[in-house]
């Protein structure tokens, strides 16, 4: 994930969007019982902290596909694989 992206993720001011979610009523008593357990002041905070989690681990997936995808076509496209690597090694420092 890009540090600007990350930043924006992690300023607690963002706007906030109400949804409604129909959930197993012991999930939610699983989710009550454990949010303090896991400091969290509340079963919304925790579920917050679980699908934004999960969403993270999710986009990376995806960009890390989309970032392979590339190397692949560019290598399909005749570029050599020196010059990826020299690439890949100058985006990384």
């Amino acid at each position: 994930m890009k540090i600007e992206t990350l930043k924006q993720r992690l300023n607690k001011n963002r706007p906030m969007k109400s949804v409604t979610l129909h959930m197993p009523e012991d999930v939610v008593e699983d989710l009550k019982t454990t949010a303090p357990l896991l400091g969290f002041s509340g079963y919304q905070s925790l579920i917050r902290a679980y699908i934004g989690q999960g969403l993270r681990q999710d986009l990376e997936k995806l960009e890390q596909s989309n970032f392979l995808a590339l190397i692949d076509s560019l290598k399909r496209q005749g570029v050599e694989e020196t010059v990826i690597n020299n690439a890949l090694t100058e985006i990384n420092h």
